[in-house]
């Protein structure tokens, strides 16, 4: 090869490269940076403005308003269209309560297209300002969350804030878990500029409208929601607690009818509130549920065909496990009793002879079966869920105890819904607060009740509903039942732990249940933390939910049977 040769090959390697280069730059330009290029185009040639689209709306299911939009405005001024930039300044400011030297240096700046003064005013001070008829002052619809229940379902329906570029965004609740389907596209309008970035006034405006939100319609009743509310207030009141909690749902679908926690906030001026009372203890704390989880080991049991109602066990002493005694609530012993009579007694040596009966492998994989040690996967943000103890982990004791609530964490929401499989023949169902989504345009979108596993066999729990129905026919609590209702239920006393130990002073009172128990229309837990009145769930949680069970006979129309 001469030196001809060579050079031809040099220089054709050479332009190779170059073309080579030249094709990735062009890459590069088109494809990686082409949408950051076109947009820095079209800023160098228009003036944007977004317009906010208006949040969905959140409705009861009969459609009456729980969270809506009000109308509201951002206020702008616009620099190169206003002449007395003084004048302004300090007729605007006066209304707004502005700084009006700020003002005026912002107005001052002709490189400024729009000054934005104030966002979502409200409809009479924007009519104030209208009254002004000053040039270069304008309005553009922000709309602006409006609770027309006050504080009703906060921490259901959660709040609307600001994220880190001072944009709208949904926390907590139904305003957290559902923010993309609830705050729509925001639209846009767009002004062409001349070389010096003042707006071409003759040009033509490009206008993209904003697509709103979705709006969601729940499960929960308004009126339901306000009895709950209500009575969780004078329950609180009344027996002193430091805490409480009510959770209602509808056994066969899963849907969440109430929902209140006390303490709670107004979404309306949260930020004047605890952080930590954002978050809805129903589904972000837990709690030892005490005896209220007797009859879902004794359910586990029965469907096993390990004990019946009227298997008969001896209750005469405490149960000793190592160096542990394990005793009734009330240290009194009954002797010969059957299961039914341990649910009665509520009787935690009772509850002994039924996880020996299980063994370890079944009552832990009953306690798995119930969904507990997992989140129910509600619509809500900020679900969350104790972890089961690791099974090497378990002691003998601990198996014992678990079998009456104590050593075991739950989330209310967790308890409720096992409950729930007790009332509508074993189907453990997952929990919705949403039962439908509308879009703008009209269209619904159904979301369907969801079953999540067979946990129970039906005759199981038609056998567990009576033994609950004698449960509370005979128990500590028939005193406080509503005359000519057969109601399900158990209580529950759980001591908290604290630092390691129990504090035998401090209590948890719960009674969870579901009426009309032949054909249970809601299941409803009811707890209260620390209760000053009586630290016993059947003195304080059992006439809490009876009261607000006879509330709901007479809302919805059901009769004594």
């Amino acid at each position: 090869m001469g030196p001809t040769t060579s050079r031809a090959s040099v220089l054709f390697t050479l332009f190779a490269i170059g073309f080579a280069l030249v094709v990735v730059r062009l890459f590069y330009w088109q494809i990686i940076s082409g949408a950051r290029l076109r947009k820095d185009a079209a800023n160098q040639h228009f003036i944007q403005f977004t317009i906010p689209a208006s949040r969905g709306e959140i409705l009861d299911v009969k459609g009456e308003p729980i969270v809506v939009n009000q109308p509201a405005y951002v206020v702008f001024g616009e620099p190169r269209v206003i002449t007395d930039v003084r004048d302004f300044a300090q007729k605007v400011g006066s209304i707004l309560s502005l700084d009006v030297e700020k003002m005026i240096a912002d107005l001052s700046d002709k490189d400024r297209v729009w000054v934005p003064f104030a966002h979502k005013v409200e409809l009479p001070i924007v009519s104030q300002l209208k009254a002004l008829n000053l040039s270069g002052l304008g309005f553009e619809k922000e709309p602006k969350r409006f609770y027309p229940e006050a504080s009703t379902a906060a921490h259901l329906t959660g709040f609307v804030g600001l994220d880190v570029n001072g944009v709208d965004k949904g926390y907590f609740g139904l305003e957290g878990y559902y923010d993309r389907q609830l705050r729509g596209i925001d639209g846009v309008r767009r002004l062409e500029k001349d070389a010096h970035g003042a707006p071409i006034l003759i040009s033509e405006e490009d206008r993209i409208s904003p697509e709103d939100g979705r709006s969601l319609v729940l499960w929960m009743d308004k009126v339901v929601q306000q009895i709950v509310e209500r009575r969780l207030a004078e329950g609180i009141q009344r027996y002193g607690a430091k805490e409480g909690s009510i959770v209602v749902m509808d056994p066969t679908t899963g849907g969440i009818l109430a929902m209140a926690s006390y303490p709670g906030y107004d979404p309306r001026s949260y930020s004047s509130y605890d952080r930590a009372l954002y978050k809805n203890p129903i589904v972000a704390s837990s709690f030892e549920p005490g005896s209220t989880f007797k009859a879902l080991i004794m359910a586990a049991a029965i469907d096993e065909k390990l004990v019946k109602p009227d298997t008969v066990m001896d209750e005469d002493a405490p149960v000793k496990v190592g160096p542990y005694l394990i005793r009734t609530w009330n240290n009194q012993y009954h002797g010969k009793i059957t299961m039914t009579q341990v649910l009665e007694y509520s009787s935690n040596v009772g509850m002994v002879y039924v996880a020996k009966a299980l063994g370890r492998e079944k009552l832990l994989a009953a306690i798995k079966k119930y969904g507990f040690g997992k989140l129910t996967n509600v619509d809500l943000e900020d679900e969350a869920t104790p972890d089961l103890r690791p099974e090497k982990d378990w002691y003998e004791v601990d198996e014992y105890t678990a079998s009456f609530g104590q050593g075991i964490a739950v989330t209310p929401l967790q308890m409720v819904r096992a409950v729930a499989a007790l009332a509508n023949g074993g189907r453990l169902m997952e929990p919705h607060v949403v039962k439908e989504i509308r879009e703008a345009n009209g269209k619904v979108i159904t979301v369907p009740p969801k079953l999540t596993a067979q946990v129970l066999k039906p005759e199981t729990s038609r056998v567990v509903t009576e033994m609950m129905v004698a449960a509370v026919d005979n128990g500590e609590a028939k005193w406080a039942k509503p005359k000519g209702y057969r109601v399900a239920g158990k209580t529950g006393t759980a001591q908290i732990p604290i630092a390691g130990h129990y504090d035998a002073s401090k209590t948890i009172a719960s009674f969870v249940g579901f009426a009309p128990a032949d054909k249970p229309r809601f299941v409803m837990l009811v707890t209260l933390r620390e209760t000053t009145s009586s630290p016993w769930g059947s003195e304080t949680a059992a006439p809490l939910f009876f009261t607000i069970a006879r509330d709901l006979f007479t809302y919805w129309g059901i009769p004594p049977q």
